[in-house]
């Protein structure tokens, strides 16, 4: 499996979107720095997409997200390829007997292909958008980590990459 971390909060992000000549579109702005943050892990060869949204980024946050996943998948071992934050490399966080971290080599997010489920994330339903509240914020990441995680077939397209494939073919 592979795991990340993505912030969403009330910075709006705009973005290009189409209107009628010679009509030119209005977007909104926000500047609100309050921010939610989603724990995601992809297996890509089944699709199945794992989800936790929390207020933090710690080691605390991240060993309750490796908790849920453990609780899945109670009968499997794991491989959980994730970056090198923190809160994934300390001793603090709490030894597991049937999943282990690998660390990917610093400044590659390329090799992750949860930054790709974040980046549609991004890109289909926080674009062009003004969140009234953090709570709608939380609302809106719930709706679409929803969305991926109820679409294995997608997020299997998205994520399958084909050295991802054949690492686990050779395994």
């Amino acid at each position: 499996m592979f795991q990340d971390e993505a912030r969403f909060g009330r910075m709006s992000d705009p973005g290009a979107c189409w209107a009628p000549a010679p009509i030119r579109p209005v977007v909104g702005l926000s500047l609100v720095r309050e921010f939610v943050y989603a724990y995601g892990a992809v297996s890509p060869v089944e699709g199945e997409f794992d989800w936790m949204i929390a207020d933090k980024m710690n080691t605390e946050t991240m060993d309750l997200f490796l908790d849920q996943i453990e609780d899945r998948f109670p009968d499997d071992f794991i491989i959980m390829v994730m970056d090198g934050a923190s809160s994934h490399t300390t001793k603090e966080l709490k030894k597991r007997d049937h999943l282990v971290p690998l660390i990917l080599p610093p400044y590659s997010p390329e090799l992750n292909p949860v930054e790709i489920i974040w980046d549609r994330l991004r890109e289909g339903w926080f674009t062009n958008r003004v969140f009234e509240s953090l709570d709608a914020v939380r609302k809106q990441v719930a709706i679409a980590m929803e969305a991926f995680a109820d679409d294995d077939p997608a997020v299997s397209r998205l994520t399958a990459w084909p050295w991802i494939m054949q690492a686990i073919v050779s395994s």
